[in-house]
């Protein structure tokens, strides 16, 4: 017999029952969105070269110029050759620069598979600029007349600072440029110039430096407290004799304090100053000739 007790408990659970459905029907249901994109797979390609300017910026002058580096060869054993660091008053030497450059990129002037070339065409752009409103590439013809040979306009820095000066090899605040007191900057690599070229020498580790500079046709070796390093006569030699300049191993006309070249001999890498003939021509053929002769004595070992 059914007791009272259990007619209640069977209806409590059929009403839960049909409380449970009713739930379930009212639920809305939430449908999985199907337009999510599949992550894509990575791409990874292989065996396309990445191509490199063989210009870059190495660093910038007072006035905010960019002083600009070209690149030619692979090999590991750097040359590097430096042009107008005394700008306008000597920007046939970055005229020689550009020339050599020009024949870089042509592939008329082949650099040897164990050889790297590194040239700044114009160290000194204030300069370059104060003396013949020039920036970047350009060609004898495109400088204007001006006297800057003479009066020495454009071979300073914006800040009044000869460049050549700048350097650590006995540096003082005042140098001598013939027979006139110049500044040499606050301290060694304070200029902006200067500080981009040691910047990247230590890059860089050049096994030479070459810089072209006008006007007295000779080739000099560098020293500094330490002497002529042996390396440093071996280029003076092979670049003085194919270019037909004189070969002075020792700069004497007058004391010269903090110049690069001094610098560089301080810290074991040789160095020569190539000093051009005219201050209106690149002669870039002799130089040709003494380029080659120096890649070939570091080719060939015998440096």
């Amino acid at each position: 017999m059914t007791t009272a007790r259990q007619v209640i408990l069977v209806v409590f659970i059929s009403l839960a029952l049909v409380g449970l459905g009713l739930l379930l029907w009212t639920r809305p249901v939430t449908t999985p969105p199907t337009n999510i994109p599949e992550p894509e797979p990575e791409t990874i390609i292989e065996g396309i070269p990445t191509e490199v300017s063989p210009y870059r910026t190495v660093g910038t002058s007072v006035e905010g110029r960019e002083i600009i580096s070209y690149t030619a060869g692979t090999g590991s054993t750097t040359i590097l050759f430096v042009g107008g660091i005394h700008g306008g008053y000597e920007w046939n030497s970055s005229v020689l620069a550009y020339e050599f450059v020009n024949e870089l990129e042509a592939g008329t002037f082949t650099v040897p598979e164990n050889i790297r070339v590194v040239v700044i065409p114009t160290l000194n752009p204030d300069g370059l600029f104060a003396a013949t409103g020039l920036t970047g590439t350009f060609t004898p013809e495109s400088v204007p007349e001006n006297d800057a040979h003479t009066t020495g306009q454009g071979r300073f820095n914006a800040n009044g600072v000869d460049l050549n000066r700048n350097f650590d090899c006995k540096w003082k605040p005042e140098s001598t440029w013939r027979s006139k007191a110049v500044s040499a900057g606050t301290a060694p690599f304070s200029e902006p110039e200067a500080a981009a070229l040691a910047k990247l020498v230590s890059e860089i580790d050049p096994a030479a430096v070459i810089f072209w500079h006008s006007q007295a046709n000779a080739v000099y070796g560098s020293e500094c407290e330490a002497g002529i390093l042996p390396q440093t006569l071996s280029i003076m030699k092979a670049y003085a004799e194919a270019a037909s300049y004189a070969a002075v191993p020792s700069f004497d006309a007058y004391p010269v304090s903090g110049d690069a070249e001094g610098w560089l001999a301080s810290i074991g890498i040789p160095a020569i100053t190539v000093e051009l003939e005219t201050r209106t021509s690149s002669e870039w053929t002799r130089n040709r000739a003494g380029v080659q002769a120096l890649l070939n004595l570091y080719t060939n070992g015998k440096q």
